[in-house]
């Protein structure tokens, strides 16, 4: 089904594209040097006047395939997804998806067949000189709800294909030398308590474990948990969540279906094969507050950092675009949100105020951030507290949604625009199972969402008198 686009969102792709048209590009390193550019990633104007169908097939080991073909470069991006992010560390080793993600590129270990591109142990040295010389880039990381392998290469046959190979390699044979987990360690304890002198991270710590009591979203790494943390628990993650049955693999690229699927194979075949596919243990569901609690840590600090919230609303829910709107509305808009006019411009309280909803596979935190003079601070928090109740009881005005959807809708074109956010998006459809024409309709949805859509949606998730509030570097009282 083919991309629908405003007038508003095909005149902003065509003002990014003229605006680029002069602009300088960096080059890639190694063999590709003179040949291989890197800077080619912004493509508003191609992408948002052209379809961008979004195809969808699963292959034979269960690995789920989403691809959108983008020819106008040859570039290829691929995100492959597992259920292994930090909700299922243990409570005792929490950071500990991460740290396995991290270590991956400190070394592969041998084939004991010998078999194949790269087959050879290598050292982190190694990695990263190979990949400096295909002009390519390899990544992983670990979220709160996923573990993701992250792979850019050119799209020419004879890059992409050693890239794959050797993205294949370290998915499936990293070594986790202990030596340099405990060289890592050491680093990151040593970073962890530096962080822990800056009241901000004091803020986000008490804010996350009050906010989610009990559940993993409330985890937060500490000296102690990485010292708990070994080289073989490391080993044993890995093997527990590499399981191509479980796979959701994004491309975005100048591929055709047919060697989309043949690269997909080759990135996965050295993966651990099982017959069906056991499913993994649930994961308990964030439990709502039942009262208002406020945390206040003095902190000698020239200003207080203020955090109120409550657990908010899943990334499947129904009212997504409703609350979207409504929280652009409240405190997401920048200097035209109400929290902003209230606190900000009427007041002069804070320079910066701000709200988010950030939706997972559970209801991740509701936040309104702020910071301000330690003598403001009970003004401030009163004024925020304020906003938020009587946006929960009244909604917004008629001109305030008309102004959010343009907003929205006009800027929809830089939610697309290279090759990276397209993929971006596509791994969100993917993750979160969100129907494949959820592109082609993001603007008519916005454009559909009424005053009692937002107000509703707001008031159902959005409970004030139940929040959290969280001040760090003010006086008690």
């Amino acid at each position: 089904m083919p991309l629908i686009f405003s007038a508003a969102v095909l005149k902003t792709a065509r003002n990014l594209q003229s605006q680029t048209r002069g602009a300088s590009v960096s080059l890639f390193s190694g063999r590709c040097l003179g040949r291989c550019l890197l800077g080619f990633s912004l493509l508003a104007g191609g992408l948002a006047q052209a379809a961008l169908p979004v195809q969808h097939w699963t292959q034979a080991s269960g690995a789920k395939v989403f691809l959108v073909e983008s020819h106008a470069i040859p570039m290829v991006d691929v995100q492959i997804d597992l259920d292994a992010g930090s909700r299922r560390d243990p409570p005792l080793q929490a950071g500990l998806a991460s740290v396995m993600a991290g270590q991956i590129n400190n070394g592969t270990r041998a084939d004991p067949k010998g078999q194949g591109p790269y087959a050879e142990g290598m050292d982190e040295n190694r990695i990263g000189e190979a990949w400096a010389d295909l002009g390519a880039s390899f990544g992983v990381s670990a979220g709160a709800d996923r573990l993701s392998f992250a792979l850019r290469s050119l799209s020419a046959p004879d890059l992409l294909d050693q890239a794959v190979a050797l993205a294949a390699r370290q998915m499936a044979h990293p070594a986790f030398p202990q030596n340099l987990w405990v060289r890592d360690r050491e680093r990151m304890i040593a970073s962890l308590r530096e962080s822990l002198t800056k009241p901000g991270t004091l803020a986000q710590h008490r804010f996350a474990s009050a906010v989610y009591g009990s559940h993993p979203y409330g985890f937060r790494v500490t000296p102690e948990s990485l010292a708990r943390i070994e080289a073989p628990d490391l080993q044993k993650l890995h093997a527990q969540s590499l399981r191509t049955c479980r796979a959701s693999v994004s491309v975005v690229g100048a591929l055709t279906r047919a060697q989309t699927d043949a690269m997909v194979q080759r990135l996965l075949a050295l993966w651990p094969s099982e017959s069906g596919c056991k499913p993994l243990p649930p994961v308990a569901e964030v439990a709502p507050l039942t009262e208002a609690q406020s945390l206040s840590v003095p902190f000698d600090s020239a200003q207080a950092h203020v955090l109120i919230g409550q657990p908010g609303y899943k990334r499947n829910d129904p009212d997504f675009f409703p609350l979207l709107i409504g929280n652009h509305i409240l405190g997401g808009g920048g200097f035209v949100s109400r929290l902003t006019e209230q606190v900000r411009e009427k007041r002069g309280l804070s320079y910066s105020v701000y709200s988010y909803f950030s939706p997972g596979l559970h209801a991740g935190a509701f936040t309104v951030g702020l910071q301000t003079r330690p003598d403001q601070t009970a003004q401030a928090v009163a004024v925020a507290k304020e906003v938020v109740q009587n946006f929960v009881n009244d909604g917004p005005t008629e001109a305030e949604l008309q102004a959010a959807k343009s907003n929205l809708v006009g800027g929809f074109a830089l939610r697309i625009d290279s090759n990276r956010k397209l993929l971006d998006n596509v791994a969100n459809m993917a993750w979160n199972r969100l129907p494949l024409n959820y592109l082609d309709q993001w603007t008519a949805q916005v454009e559909k969402v009424s005053l009692a859509d937002v107000r509703r949606a707001m008031a159902k998730v959005l409970q004030p008198q139940r929040m959290v509030t969280v001040v760090v570097g003010a006086a008690p009282g």
